[in-house]
């Protein structure tokens, strides 16, 4: 149930200009850490978006957030797993990151409250870390949480396309199935969080001797590592490497 704050009429219309309304329609646990939530509605239908970007969830009471002066707390940000505007559908993947699952997050209390049948708001369909097409050949490398955005990228890509990547996850089981063949890294035991498992594979990878387009998703220290490798070594130009980081050990509701 919505916090009393967030019922009012002046609060609720402010919340229909800026969010998309919907239901969730079902969820599906994909792996042991990740659960697809499947949003329906009118206001999805017709949906412009592009594979790899995100929304904005409501994951908390607005209004309620700001005068508690914890405004981050309303807000996550997650990747488009698919959707289907035809349908008006649009699932989002939560990962249960394995640093930190004792901790109780925002997150982690809506997903353990919401049920099929449950209103949601999110932000319309945002952001630039989206297919460029331009390259001659396209490689991804990130943890399971890049995975949601790589699997939608991945799936839009023409069948000819050259395709490269290392995907890293704590065990096989944890990987999220992908529309083209990447390297699968399993971590074990070891942080996910600044990874020389997954540095390691992208330096093992057979890439051509020119650059491609580089998309480097996941835990930021590991970002800049990966990004690091492709500029230096590589001598890749960093206009040629798209990143996004999704988080960081110590830090929440990053973009």
């Amino acid at each position: 149930m919505a916090p009393l704050l967030d019922s009012l009429p002046l609060v609720g219309a402010l919340r229909d200009a800026v969010f998309l309304s919907a239901t969730v329609g079902d969820i599906e646990q994909l792996t042991p850490t990740m659960r697809r939530y499947r949003f329906t509605g009118p206001r999805l239908q017709g949906l412009t978006w592009r594979p790899g970007q995100h929304v904005r969830l409501q994951v908390a009471g607005l209004l309620d957030s700001v005068l508690r002066l914890h405004p981050h707390d309303a807000l996550r940000t997650y990747s488009i797993y698919d959707a289907d505007p035809a349908a008006g559908t649009l699932d989002i993947v939560m990962c249960n990151h394995d640093y930190d699952r004792t901790v109780v997050t925002p997150a982690r209390r809506w997903a353990a409250a919401i049920a099929p049948g449950d209103d949601v708001a999110f932000t319309r369909p945002q952001g630039n870390f989206v297919i460029r097409p331009e390259a001659s050949y396209q490689l991804f490398a990130g943890d399971e949480t890049a995975s949601v955005a790589f699997a939608a990228m991945l799936r839009v890509l023409h069948p000819e396309t050259a395709v490269y990547g290392a995907i890293e996850a704590a065990a096989e089981a944890d990987h999220l199935p992908l529309a083209r063949s990447l390297t699968q890294v399993e971590r074990g035991q070891a942080p996910a969080a600044d990874s020389a498992a997954l540095a390691d594979a992208l330096r093992a990878l057979p890439l051509p001797d020119h650059p491609g387009i580089a998309y480097l998703a996941g835990e930021a220290r590991t970002i800049q590592t990966l990004r690091k490798i492709l500029i230096s070594e590589r001598g890749w130009d960093r206009r040629r490497i798209c990143t996004k980081p999704f988080w960081t050990p110590g830090r929440t509701g990053m973009e």
